[in-house]
């Protein structure tokens, strides 16, 4: 008889839950990496151009592009989104993304860790801490989770296993509903996020996963103690598409393929956000691919641009690549304040050189 076979009942459910587990998480990397999984709408950045300034008055060599996250501080104004973890894969992935966002500056969010809360042995693709000592880490769960047992010791738990400096709720509805193991059970979900950031002794932000959050529902969130919102919009990667790759179910995937062009686009979603809430500390994130759509992010109001699926490619490929590919985006972003004018970012986010193209 094998060991597993030996195995009591429950051992055998649990088993048998991480091994699924893992099998979601690798399947959703193999997925993102090899498939088109893009949203067919696009970010809306395209809709803007900056007005070039031929005359800067500044050196280049001067061009100031630090801020501050979650009190520390950053050499540019770029958050890697968060992608993955809970699967053997993950941790080189980690790794490699952990040490560029400590050699080049940036924050860093982790993938979703309801696995390493429920597996506590998959913990260690999370843990990046070690590689990346002086910048601001994200812990991340799904919002749904508070639903469904999660409260505020697993949160922090989440946040203590891997040395964050805040927690990141996640917002993931469709994917919930086309995802053959996903709960769906939304109601009364902002009770239960106003009842965590009173209760949790890190910030806490929350983020879309690429449909965006819209001026209604940031104000609702930032009004229940929301530290910071990620909106996250429509553009980049459509995790409808993503599970409808997944799905064996025929009808499950014809349904999924309908919402390929669903959303707020991440322009639109900074640009309501603002305008409502305009203290808000916001993060852009959502199909950005280049310095120049993290510049236009951070003229109309966010604080930081997040990559995600962009830097995935180089981030398994090799460090040497993703630190060529983080140098490149920074020195387009700088470059695009050059040519505007802007010598800080204080600049760039209050500049009159962005301008909207009419349709």
């Amino acid at each position: 008889m094998s060991d597993m076979q030996e195995l009591p009942r429950k051992d055998h459910s649990e088993a048998d839950a991480k091994r699924l587990t893992e099998r979601r998480k690798s399947q959703h990397l193999d997925i993102c990496l090899n498939e088109r999984v893009e949203s067919r709408l696009t970010t809306g950045l395209e809709r803007y151009r900056f007005r070039h300034q031929a005359l800067p008055e500044i050196d280049y060599a001067e061009i100031r592009t630090d801020t501050v996250f979650l009190g520390r501080k950053l050499k540019v104004p770029f958050l890697v989104s968060s992608m993955t973890g809970g699967s053997g894969a993950a941790l080189d992935i980690n790794r490699n993304l952990a040490v560029m966002a400590q050699q080049r500056g940036w924050a860093l969010g982790v993938g979703s860790m309801r696995a390493a809360i429920e597996h506590p042995e998959l913990i260690g693709s999370f843990q990046v801490r070690a590689y990346a000592p002086d910048i601001p880490i994200l812990a991340n769960l799904g919002a749904v989770q508070l639903n469904y047992g999660f409260g505020a010791e697993a949160c922090m738990r989440a946040v203590e296993r891997i040395g964050a400096d805040a927690l990141v709720l996640h917002l993931n509805s469709l994917q919930e509903v086309f995802q053959p193991e996903g709960n769906t059970n939304f109601r009364g979900l902002l009770k239960r996020i106003r009842e965590l950031c009173a209760r949790m002794p890190v910030p806490v932000g929350v983020k879309e996963v690429g449909w965006g959050i819209g001026a209604d529902t940031a104000d609702r969130l930032l009004e229940a103690g929301v530290a910071f919102v990620d909106v996250a919009g429509a553009g980049g990667t459509s995790w409808s598409q993503v599970e409808k790759l997944r799905s064996s179910d025929p009808v499950g995937r014809a349904a999924a393929e309908a919402f390929a062009d669903w959303g707020i686009p991440t322009a639109d979603c900074l640009r309501e956000v603002k305008e409502r809430r305009p203290d808000a500390v916001l993060i852009a994130s959502g199909g950005l691919t280049g310095g120049v759509d993290a510049a236009k992010c951070l003229a109309l109001g966010a604080h930081l641009a997040g990559f995600g699926r962009s830097l995935l490619r180089s981030a398994v490929i090799s460090e040497e690549a993703l630190l060529a590919l983080a140098e490149r985006l920074e020195r387009e972003l700088r470059a695009a304040m050059f040519g505007i004018g802007s010598a800080s970012l204080g600049e760039l986010r209050g500049t009159d050189r962005l301008i909207r193209i009419q349709a």
